[in-house]
């Protein structure tokens, strides 16, 4: 290999990766339908988290606006409850009904 050659490889190399980096930027600004959202709105976010033991793990999960209560742990994720509504919801819901 001469010098032409391993030139002609590492600009070859820039290229492709400097064009999968504008396709990243296009995706991330611009949004692909159910692969990217572009307005940052996410859907799915845990909302706490809890040890039980050395292998087991308690989340809490919100989704849309909903509450789910999953356990994990070696045999796998199980779900202890869901749809139960968001803590403020669940105060609000509380206060209202107590007075």
């Amino acid at each position: 290999m001469d010098a032409i050659e391993i030139a002609r490889y590492f600009g070859a190399l820039t290229l492709v990766l400097g064009l999968v980096g504008l396709a990243w930027v296009a995706a991330r600004r611009y949004g692909l339908p159910g692969i990217v959202n572009p307005s940052g709105a996410r859907r799915l976010a845990v909302v706490e988290t809890l040890m039980l033991d050395g292998r087991h793990k308690l989340y809490l999960i919100r989704r849309d606006g909903t509450e789910h209560l999953v356990v994990l742990g070696p045999q796998g994720a199980a779900t202890i409850e869901t749809g139960s509504a968001p803590a403020a919801a669940a105060s609000a819901f509380a206060q209202e009904h107590t007075s």
